[in-house]
């Protein structure tokens, strides 16, 4: 196996953990042996298990003596719940180290020089992993990482006049949704959508729940009913985007996702804290009805928030755009 096969696998690794490893990134490792044959895969597990490095080496045992680690974020150098990745593949023996991201938390940092000193080759790769964009913006921000996700039609409307929004999209497109938040750390709505569709902001399967579930906040000072899904299902309320992102990441949220209304999406783009947008695009015309952003005054073109297209997918009938902020 190459090296570049390797790193597949273990980008696939990582992403398999995405959402419970929080505020630890979702890491994905893959041992080699001296042969260059697959000996061991490890991911993240939730706090205070073992990193994916130490997971991958108990996996491969002895195989990894005068082998290689191809591992998605720089092993990390200092002791926490665990010991340091670091060392542990110096430990195994491990001759060869290639990771792809370079560890941004000055914590953790500097596992690479560690392993350097004591004689491992070790080689930066400089290549995006999906799963780990997320942590790796919240640690430079020191804040969740936010995405804005909504549905609409090409005419840019999320509801109907009379309010109604069920179902824009498509089967497929609603799936997509129901994985994707699977893999977050929280979903946030406003008290509007909370009353408006009376969400349960769960993670659904065909056949049940997903695993993991999403802690599910609520912004505004409207009170919620009861007898509401959220209500008896459990939620965090603040009263604006700013003491939210605060509490949720000293609670260890790192990855967060917006799916409130209008008035929430225009309150998050205009404190500056929307990182990147996931748009659900319907092949559809409302003509008019209720704007996917409600702005509380006029615009000109210097007020436009520029992002740039990272990815468009065709969900059935339906297209999702993913934008990420230019200046990220």
């Amino acid at each position: 196996m190459d090296i570049a096969q390797a790193l597949t696998v273990a980008h696939e690794a990582s992403a398999s953990v995405r959402g419970t490893t929080s505020p630890n990134p979702p890491v994905g490792a893959v041992i080699l042996d001296a042969q260059g044959d697959l000996a061991g895969v490890g991911a993240t597990a939730p706090p205070g298990g073992p990193h994916a490095e130490v997971a991958a080496l108990a996996t491969a045992g002895t195989r990894a003596i005068g082998g290689t680690a191809v591992v998605t974020l720089e092993p990390c150098n200092h002791y926490g719940r665990t010991g340091p990745c670091s060392k542990a593949l110096v430990d195994a023996g491990i001759n060869r180290v290639f990771y792809a991201n370079q560890d941004p938390f000055p914590q953790a940092a500097g596992g690479a020089e560690f392993l350097k000193a004591r004689g491992v080759e070790t080689h930066f790769l400089n290549t995006p992993i999906r799963a780990l964009t997320p942590w790796l913006a919240a640690t430079r921000l020191g804040r969740p990482h936010v995405t804005l996700k909504f549905a609409a039609t090409v005419d840019g409307f999320a509801a109907a006049s009379d309010g109604s929004s069920q179902w824009i999209t498509g089967e497929q497109a609603r799936s997509f949704v129901h994985s994707d938040r699977s893999k977050r750390d929280a979903i946030v709505v406003g008290t509007g959508t909370a009353l408006a569709d009376n969400p349960s902001l769960t993670a659904r399967t065909a056949d049940g729940l997903y695993a993991h579930q999403p802690r599910r906040v609520v912004i505004g000072s409207r009170e919620i009913p009861e007898t509401s899904n959220l209500a008896t299902s459990g939620f965090e309320r603040y009263s604006g985007i700013s003491e939210a992102l605060k509490a949720l990441w000293d609670t260890g949220c790192r990855d967060i996702l917006i799916e409130g209304g209008p008035t929430l999406a225009a309150s998050a783009l205009q404190l500056g804290v929307v990182d990147q947008i996931q748009a659900y695009i319907a092949p559809a015309l409302l003509g008019t009805g209720k704007s996917i952003i409600t702005w509380p005054q006029s615009t000109t073109m210097d007020d436009i928030h520029r992002f740039e297209t990272t990815s468009v997918v065709t969900l059935g009938n339906d297209v999702l755009m993913e934008l990420t902020r230019k200046d990220q």
